[in-house]
């Protein structure tokens, strides 16, 4: 009996151990699908509408000038005998630029002078003779017209700056002829000399024909210097060009911005970022823009309760931002919206794959940098 006794108690010790083993088995299997289940669901990226400002703003590269410049050119043909500034110099207005050889001039001059003396000689013979002295008096306005015409051409002879500045460029020689860097000659892009004011600088812009019509005198800008680290200021739109430039088929229209306050080290030539604020509402209802999506002009966003429950609903949307959206009607401040998933795939190391939703944000908030609010 004893011996019979035992081998029932080993099966009955085994078939416990198999139920508590299958127990567990089953246990756990609930256990993983239970959390399978919550990283599904905690997979739904939210956001929750504030109240805030929205900007939008329209951003283009751009170069500083200056805001005032001249180009001097010789007024009389002729070889250059004197160049008195160099590029970098400060002049005054009026200050001697160059000089050309005048004795050309100086001759036609003195020429000039002889006949309009001639021509009143005539004019007092014919008055003593008591004839007509009509033909006496026009030749005298010629002659004078003549004079006029012969010390102005010597006065051309000598450049003068036209305003005070800095001379950025000189575009003759000395032996060269003074009509180097004048209107279609190929020695010069501008005139002689060239005078910049660089106390008064500005910045141009080309935006595209896009987003030029949002652009209009008076908005404020902000402007960050490429070379210059950390230099950034503010300026205001002076004006938007009326007609555009079109180069490889892009069309563009100059924008100038003014620059009151540059950064120590600005100077002309130099590249910048300018960014206009073309809108801006304060205390908003505000939502990030990718929770809103648009099917032509119908807006909708998909709202979670507390429940989960989600509901798309119609809203309608006023200033779109940089980075937010601003809602008129249809959403009211502190309710959660769902962000649009996207799914990636990626490799793991034992070379299987693994598909990933949502968009980078954090669950139940706003994506980092700002999320919800505008800039």
């Amino acid at each position: 009996m004893k011996a019979l006794r035992r081998p029932s108690t080993a099966v009955n010790a085994l078939l416990a151990l198999l139920i508590v083993g299958a127990g567990f088995w089953g246990w756990t299997l609930l256990r993983d699908t239970s959390q399978t289940t919550q990283a599904s669901a905690s997979g739904i990226r939210t956001v929750t509408a504030t109240e805030g400002d929205v900007i939008r703003t329209l951003s283009a590269a751009g170069a500083v000038a200056s805001a005032s410049t001249a180009t001097a050119t010789f007024a009389t043909a002729g070889t250059v005998t004197q160049i008195k500034v160099k590029v970098g110099q400060e002049v005054r207005s009026g200050a001697l630029l160059a000089q050309v050889d005048p004795t050309d001039a100086q001759r036609d001059l003195a020429l000039a002078r002889a006949n309009l003396e001639a021509a009143e000689d005539a004019r007092d013979r014919a008055t003593a003779a008591g004839t007509d002295t009509d033909n006496a008096a026009n030749a005298i306005t010629q002659a004078e017209l003549a004079v006029d015409e012969a010390e102005a051409a010597v006065a051309g002879t000598r450049l003068t700056a036209p305003m005070g500045g800095t001379v950025t460029a000189v575009n003759g020689t000395l032996g060269g002829s003074s009509t180097s860097g004048s209107a279609g000659d190929t020695g010069g892009a501008g005139g002689f000399v060239d005078i910049a004011d660089l106390k008064k600088l500005q910045i141009t812009a080309a935006f595209s024909e896009a987003d030029a019509t949002e652009l209009k005198a008076g908005q404020s800008a902000t402007i960050v210097w490429n070379a210059l680290r950390g230099a950034e200021t503010t300026g205001e739109v002076v004006a938007v060009d009326p007609t555009a430039t079109s180069e490889d088929g892009v069309v563009t229209y100059g924008v100038t911005v003014s620059l009151p306050n540059p950064p120590d080290g600005a100077k002309p030539g130099q590249t910048v970022t300018v960014s206009v604020v073309t809108g801006s509402v304060e205390k908003a209802v505000m939502v990030n823009s990718a929770a809103v999506s648009a099917a032509g002009n119908r807006r909708t966003v998909t709202v979670v309760d507390g429940t989960g429950r989600q509901e798309v609903r119609q809203v309608k949307v006023g200033l779109e931002g940089d980075d937010a959206t601003q809602i008129t009607s249809g959403l009211a401040v502190g309710e959660r919206l769902v962000l649009p998933t996207t799914s990636t795939t990626t490799t793991g190391a034992t070379g299987g794959t693994m598909r990933m939703g949502g968009t980078g944000f954090t669950g139940g908030g706003a994506p980092p940098g700002g999320g919800t609010g505008g800039r």
